[in-house]
């Protein structure tokens, strides 16, 4: 195999609780996890010459070693001493720096992918020992689907498929700085979402209990300082969403709609603000790293 091209899905957190902070600075977080049809797709091709070269089709994606694909890809060659070089061809269709792990599923998918292209035939679970050494994320991007992501978001127990239902994506123009958002937050002050409650909702197939279990404590900074993350959230309610709530350390705002038709004009409305660079409607995903063969 000379070249294999894998879609990387994107996430959003359908809850997300913090429980506390550890002396290393990392977060303990209780999350459930749901990946979404929305992908980036990433070529990868054996070239002749060593090293590995990244080409972008955005200007805000890094081409050299801090690129997490990078970083995901070199470090599988230099443990497993492959010589030949790897060009990576990256489409971003998931928005930069929105709170949906588009940086973490695009390096899953350089495992994935460099796994595959150098029959390495390294086990899944193997993978995500190697994923959390570079983003706790990274993991939960290997299998994708639903699942409560526990510890720093390296423990992970699938869950079932929630009801079917459609989902619109709205990324404000703006960029959210994790670091800050995590750095900001008041472990005193939050109130706890019901994430036990959510996962006998999912468990049970009950769309509308699900939703009104739906709570992401980081909204607690990010709203404070983006107000425009409170009107997207408003806006997606009043035009028919069972709920709306922020993914992961925002910027993007996410409705969930039993409707495809008030999907579609949730998005319209949204589209008329003029606070978005992007806009999608989408649904739930079963899987996080789908192989084109």
């Amino acid at each position: 195999m000379d070249k294999i091209t894998i879609r990387a899905m994107a996430k959003i957190n359908l809850g997300l609780d913090v429980l506390g902070r550890r002396d290393n600075g990392y977060h303990e977080v209780k999350m459930i996890m749901q990946t979404i049809d929305l992908y980036d797709t990433l070529i990868f091709e054996k070239k002749r010459e060593e090293g590995i070269v990244i080409e972008a089709n955005h200007p805000m994606v890094p081409c050299d070693e801090s690129n997490l694909v990078y970083q995901a890809a070199s470090l599988l060659m230099k443990k497993h001493k492959i010589d030949s070089g790897l060009k990576i061809t990256l489409e971003k269709r998931i928005p930069v720096a929105a709170g949906m792990a588009g940086g973490s599923t695009d390096a899953a998918a350089a495992l994935v992918g460099v796994n595959r292209l150098f029959d390495l035939q390294i086990s899944t679970e193997e993978l995500k020992e190697i994923g959390v050494t570079i983003g706790a994320d990274v993991p939960y991007c290997i299998d994708g689907g639903t699942a409560l992501s526990e510890g720093i978001g390296e423990i992970l127990s699938p869950l079932p498929t929630p009801a079917p239902c459609y989902v619109v994506i709205a990324k404000p123009d703006l960029s959210v700085s994790t670091a800050y958002v995590y750095g900001n937050l008041n472990l005193k002050e939050i109130v706890h979402p019901d994430i036990e409650g959510m996962i006998e909702a999912i468990k049970n197939q009950n769309l509308q209990q699900m939703c009104a279990k739906m709570g992401n404590v980081l909204e607690t900074v990010t709203e404070k300082k983006y107000p425009v993350i409170t009107e997207l959230k408003k806006l997606m309610k009043e035009n028919g969403a069972v709920n709306s709530m922020m993914s992961g350390s925002g910027p993007t705002v996410f409705g969930i709609f039993d409707s495809l038709q008030r999907a579609k004009n949730a998005a319209q409305e949204a589209e008329k603000t003029g606070f978005c660079e992007q806009i999608a409607v989408t649904v739930f995903a079963p899987k996080a790293q789908v192989v084109e063969e």
